[in-house]
């Protein structure tokens, strides 16, 4: 489904040039579970935009879905985003002025899926995540693990894919940690594709394989589970 090959990332000052990305190879299979590793600093971040098509590479060729999108028009890379691709961040990015299903709705709305056809996805999403009794409640009256919920509902709610993962369980205590890391793996299971960057030995235990970067470069690949 993804296909990185020898994918570079520069980013250019007056003065300075740094390299996020050194000549990054790898595959993502159709509905694989992958956990990305690596210390601050080392590229994750990077390779995440490129893969969530919200960066280009500088270098290298990436194949989206058999597609060459590695020089792609930043227009044709949001069609292709809103077509295909869900994201959950650490920091749940929700708007507060909204409520659970209204947060949801965004994704549908972005896309232009119809009213009555988007009241649906939303109730489904909501039921997934266990979170539909606060569909009427707003982001700062839920626990963290709540609205981690809501975000992991909001990126399902579109049908993407992908779903990328920027260390989902980072500002969350253990329990609903586990719980987020459960619903990932229900996710991959039903044949989405699952990308997540994660600190946690732990969590990317529950993925199929990792991929560990230093210095913006594969140092290893890991096949955890079949």
């Amino acid at each position: 489904m993804l296909k990185l090959e020898q994918v570079c990332k520069s980013y250019r000052t007056t003065e300075v040039e740094t390299r996020a990305l050194d000549g990054v190879s790898f595959e993502v299979a159709a509905g694989e579970f992958l956990a990305i590793m690596g210390p601050s600093g080392c590229g994750k971040s990077t390779l995440l935009n490129i893969l969530g098509l919200l960066d280009s590479p500088s270098g290298g060729t990436y194949q989206f879905m058999g597609e060459d999108v590695s020089r792609a028009s930043e227009q044709h890379l949001t069609v292709l985003r809103r077509a295909a691709v869900g994201f959950i961040f650490q920091s749940f990015n929700l708007i507060d002025d909204l409520t659970v299903a209204e947060n949801v709705e965004v994704a549908l709305i972005y896309r232009r899926v119809p009213g009555a056809e988007r009241r649906r996805r939303i109730r489904e999403a909501l039921e997934l995540v266990g979170i539909e009794h606060r569909a009427r409640h707003r982001p700062q009256q839920l626990s963290g693990g709540q609205q981690q919920r809501v975000a992991i509902a909001r990126a399902l709610v579109s049908r993407p894919k992908l779903v990328l993962a920027d260390e989902p369980t980072g500002n969350l205590d253990s329990s609903n940690g586990d719980a987020v890391m459960g619903l990932l793996s229900t996710v991959a299971k039903g044949g989405t594709t699952v990308v997540m960057v994660t600190h946690s030995l732990t969590y990317a235990a529950a993925a199929q394989r990792t991929v560990k970067l230093l210095d913006g470069r594969v140092v290893s690949e890991t096949l955890l589970a079949a």
